[in-house]
């Protein structure tokens, strides 16, 4: 197919060469501007490309793909305010470590700031949020033009995916021809590399921490009886080394969900699940304070999960050797695979074949089957109960979404043998983009796709609902519905705000709109805001006269 024209030619080498690198998903939205890049797309063979109309929805679907698949995904838009629209899903990225491929669609120089339609300054438009940034320039038809592409194109595929991982943002200013017209131009010129091989590659090796490093932490912690691995949001399969990890030094697991260490079918015995619950008895947590935590992976969204961090020694694994410690007390971060270093951490631990203090462990498995009791012993109008107590089935991918959900299910979904995929969108923590997030997820992973989500979240992401029918993509949507921000209720503005105005601009709920209308087979849990905060701190007073 290469070549059709001089506009469409280093475009089509371009995403030719984003599929010999490995891309294999993409999203375009519809535009005059950017559709040479979205038919190109379309029509590359090996990529299944996505049409969302919304760009705000589309960017957020195609990093819901790029989070599930791990791969970089290409999102395309026209210019002007489209891509404007696409901020919010590249802010995330950055701040998750999710690798992106933007490509905003521009007019040429001689149409910008003269007044011409649909043109911003795009240049560099996503600032601090973007990885790498160019300008791609225009260019005459020939052999320079077309290794210029495919050399731009697998920088871009490599550097969205390789060290910390994050968004790139290309800027095609597109000039006539803009439709599929052919043009007499020599095949030969756009010719990539034999056998499918990419223009360039890059290999990169994993980081191993130096093995004085190992050792010396492994004497520390096979010395320390009174123990905690924290495991947080986490792109790395952890579960098998961390809980390796754990079984040598007799130390319980706080696994976040999205840690994938939680749920699964491998050995969750050290595995605690309700740890928010249980850190919120002071006394409890006050008398087993642990003598040092190793945490990997991002912080957990728990709050008093962070204090309780905060006040004890704190050693962090992080692939990236990001600066993602907002307790600012760590005194190590090793930057290095998580997985590997789990893995030479229990082998070193063993052969240290020190003494473990059976009680620890077993007093944090009692307290924490304690939580489950209570939680199944509170009523049903209580929303961590709700959460908690889904049916959802072995092998599914359940999408998470910000404010309170997230916050439920770290605290109140049990760890379980089900082979359970957690996801969130927790970089920025925003509850924009939820719906089309996972829908991004489910095509990616081809697994069965639940969203918890609350209704103010819900309709939020209407766009994806919108793009999900569109696309035919199944997703299982649970909606908590209790009348508007039910996170608010829990913070002083709740008590202290006027009470009129503080539910018209805070909480603002939902009055009069059918959710179940929105999308076939929602499933609508109904409670009350200020029942449910009640709900929430008796539960906790109940767990605290048990221990």
């Amino acid at each position: 197919m290469i070549p059709i024209n001089r506009t469409y030619a280093p475009l089509q080498a371009f995403v030719e060469e984003l599929y010999r690198c490995g891309m294999r998903h993409a999203v375009t939205s519809p535009g005059s501007r950017n559709a040479p890049l979205a038919l190109t797309l379309a029509a590359q063979e090996g990529v299944e490309a996505v049409s969302v109309l919304d760009e705000r929805s589309a960017g957020f679907v195609a990093l819901g793909m790029a989070k599930a698949s791990g791969r970089p995904v290409a999102v395309t838009c026209t210019s002007g305010t489209a891509a404007a629209n696409l901020h919010p899903a590249v802010v995330e990225a950055w701040e998750a470590r999710v690798p992106l491929i933007v490509l905003t669609a521009d007019r040429p120089p001689e149409l910008r700031d003269v007044g011409a339609g649909q043109a911003i300054d795009q240049i560099k438009l996503y600032g601090s949020a973007a990885k790498w940034f160019v300008e791609v320039g225009t260019h005459d038809p020939g052999r320079d033009t077309a290794i210029h592409h495919r050399a731009l194109a697998c920088r871009s595929y490599w550097t969205a995916a390789g060290g910390r991982p994050g968004p790139v943002h290309l800027n095609f200013p597109l000039r006539e021809p803009l439709a599929p017209i052919r043009e007499d131009l020599d095949p030969t010129e756009w010719r990539g590399r034999d056998d499918g091989r990419p223009w360039t590659e890059l290999r990169e090796h994993a980081s191993a921490p130096h093995s004085d490093d190992v050792h010396d932490l492994a004497s520390r912690i096979a010395a320390e009886l009174r123990g905690v691995i924290v495991c947080g949001p986490s792109p790395e399969d952890v579960a098998d080394p961390a809980t390796r990890l754990a079984a040598q030094t007799g130390w319980p697991i706080f696994a976040e969900p999205t840690s994938g260490v939680r749920c699964g079918d491998h050995d969750r015995s050290n595995v605690i699940a309700h740890y928010d619950v249980l850190l919120r008895v002071e006394q409890f947590a006050r008398e087993r304070a642990p003598g040092l935590v190793l945490r990997v992976g991002d912080m957990p969204t728990s709050k008093p999960l962070r204090a309780f961090v905060a006040g004890s020694s704190q050693i962090v694994i992080d692939p990236h050797g990001a600066w993602h410690e907002p307790t600012r007390s760590a005194e190590l971060v090793l930057h290095a695979a998580a997985a590997p270093t789990l893995d030479a951490l229990a082998s070193a631990v063993e052969m240290r074949s020190g003494p473990t203090e059976a009680s620890w462990l077993e007093g944090w498995r009692a307290a924490d089957a304690k939580v489950w009791q209570a939680i199944e012993a509170a009523p049903d109008a209580f929303e961590g109960r709700a959460l908690a107590t889904l049916d959802v089935p072995d092998g599914a991918l359940v999408w998470v979404s910000s404010s309170m959900p997230i916050r439920d299910v770290e605290a109140y979904f049990p760890q379980s043998a089900k082979r359970l995929r957690f996801l969130a969108n927790r970089g920025a923590n925003g509850i924009d983009g939820v719906v089309s997030s996972a829908m991004g997820a489910a095509i990616a992973s081809g697994m069965p796709t639940w969203v918890l989500i609350g209704e103010l979240a819900l309709q939020h992401d209407a766009g994806g609902l919108l793009a999900a029918r569109r696309t035919g993509v199944n997703l299982n949507i649970v909606c908590i519905n209790n009348g508007g921000g039910g996170i608010f209720d829990f913070l002083p503005v709740a008590e202290h705000a006027d009470p009129a105005a503080y539910e018209t601009h805070i909480a603002t709920p939902s009055e009069g709109i059918e959710l179940a209308a929105l999308w076939p087979g929602l499933k609508e849990i109904r409670t009350d805001r200020r029942k449910n905060v009640a709900l929430h701190r008796e539960l906790v007073e109940r767990v605290a006269q048990s221990l």
